[in-house]
């Protein structure tokens, strides 16, 4: 049962939520516009950017477990998790300025470091907010219903900045006749946006950062312990592969829209119609997991957006931008469950986890949650790069045949199967509302661990 101690006030709400405003809108902006500015503004080859991010991703999937783990163990007059987050915070805007600087280097090798090592910042500075941050979760509310509402604040703001991503990078970047300049500028608006945002929560939360340093083991045991939690392994994999398809989707879309619609400016529209639907439906699908749960709230909603995606490749081209447009709003719908959903399943695993390990290592499992997804990202970022290459695509001419279907694969069939895969996979997640409330209030002294597999033995119990 819900108390008053566990109920959040809506000041701490929106203040908590409003971070991921900035972290939605440094998601968007680099899915959908970075390596577009690689390849046709800084000239980069498509193989290469696409191998260059794929560095940076790994880079940013290594680093994201180590600073969850230093967070657990930090004690400071800030807090744990506080003064990664300011720091980060002020890192973001400098190095999204440099990220979307057009340097001029002469030769694809030497271009081609310079964007790797630049990434490979500018996603530290990234993870020095995000990972702490989400860490804050399960330490601001126990409740189980009271977390899902706490995330629906968090992944409305998250809306909020992939809208302004998605509908004000290219009238920014378009105030200047210089593209160069553009972009830069660009670069430092939506940067500051991020560091006011981290900022803003970074004071909100000040009196709740108060949870002691874990003591933990050695952190290579602290994650191979978190990696054999079962109900982990099966929110773990299903988050990573959606993501996955969703980071295919994104590097391809604007290519879809310059060089099979040939109507660039009306790649925004398409996005708003994607996340106004996303940013309508939240707060319904925060109601309907109430009734059937979140697992299968999460998996209805991207079965959803698998239909449309296949929708859009067989009848995209034809039927022309409206048809795109439509069918993006109707994506919505189902799309609006992966902002929600995988943040209120994983602090349920986070209790799990404390109760029979009698622990608190949030920071790992927040780390490791981002890690594995952030291998999948560099996964989808490389193989958007070799498959535009590999059909044929070059920069500011006209497409053939080949390289069309090249980016339709990337925009259809690609990502719909890594969506498929993981709606497969959660169906096996054992957490539901009985199985949380019953821990909760019991433990799992006794009930699950005197033999055999310990969800098989809830459910019996």
């Amino acid at each position: 049962m819900e108390t008053d101690k566990q109920r959040l006030s809506t000041k701490i709400k929106i203040g908590f939520g409003i971070c991921d405003l900035g972290g939605n809108l440094f998601f968007t902006i680099l899915g959908f516009y970075l390596l577009f500015f690689l390849t046709d503004i800084v000239k980069l080859a498509a193989g290469l950017a696409g191998t260059a991010l794929m560095i940076g991703k790994i880079w940013d999937a290594v680093t994201d477990p180590a600073v969850g783990y230093l967070s657990d163990r930090t004690s400071s007059a800030m807090g744990r998790r506080r003064p990664y987050i300011l720091a980060g915070s002020v890192l973001l805007f400098f190095f999204m300025i440099l990220m979307f600087y057009n340097p001029h280097i002469s030769g694809q090798r030497n271009l081609f470091i310079w964007t790797a090592v630049v990434f490979c910042l500018l996603n530290t500075a990234y993870t020095l907010v995000n990972i702490p941050y989400g860490a804050l979760t399960p330490e601001l509310t126990a409740d189980f219903n009271e977390r899902t509402v706490l995330n629906g604040y968090r992944m409305s703001f998250a809306v909020v900045g992939t809208l302004i991503g998605a509908g004000l990078v290219l009238p920014v970047v378009g105030l200047f006749k210089n593209p160069d300049l553009g972009w830069t500028f660009m670069g430092g608006v939506m940067g500051g946006v991020m560091t006011a945002t981290a900022l803003v929560t970074f004071f909100t939360v000040k009196r709740l950062d108060k949870a002691k340093p874990v003591v933990q083991k050695n952190i290579l045991r602290s994650y191979i312990e978190v990696l054999g939690l079962k109900p982990f392994l099966l929110a773990l994999l299903p988050w990573t592969l959606h993501i996955t398809g969703i980071t295919v989707i994104q590097g391809a879309l604007l290519y879809y829209f310059r060089y099979i619609y040939k109507a660039e400016n009306y790649f925004q529209f398409a996005l708003l119609a994607l996340l106004l639907s996303s940013l309508i439906f939240i707060p319904l699908w925060v109601r309907v997991s109430r009734k059937i749960g979140k697992k299968l709230s999460y998996n209805i909603g991207m079965l959803i957006f698998s239909s449309t995606v296949i929708a859009f490749f067989f009848f995209g081209q034809s039927c022309g931008v409206n048809f795109a447009i439509g069918i993006m709003f109707i994506g919505g719908i189902g799309f609006s469950t992966q902002y929600v959903m995988p943040w209120a399943i994983i602090p349920d695993i986070v209790e799990y986890d404390a109760i029979k390990n009698s622990t608190r290592r949030e920071g790992v499992f927040y780390g490791l949650w981002t890690f594995v997804s952030k291998f999948g990202q560099a996964f989808a970022l490389a193989l958007n790069g070799w498959v535009l290459s590999l059909f044929g695509y070059l920069p500011d001419v006209e497409q053939g045949r080949l390289s069309i279907l090249g980016i339709k694969l990337l925009c259809g069939p690609i990502p719909a199967l890594f969506f498929i895969a993981g709606v497969i996979i959660l169906s096996f997640y054992p957490i539901n509302r009985a199985f949380y409330n019953r821990m909760m209030s019991e433990g799992l002294i006794g009930i699950i661990y005197e033999k055999g597999d310990p969800v098989q033995n809830l459910y019996r119990a």
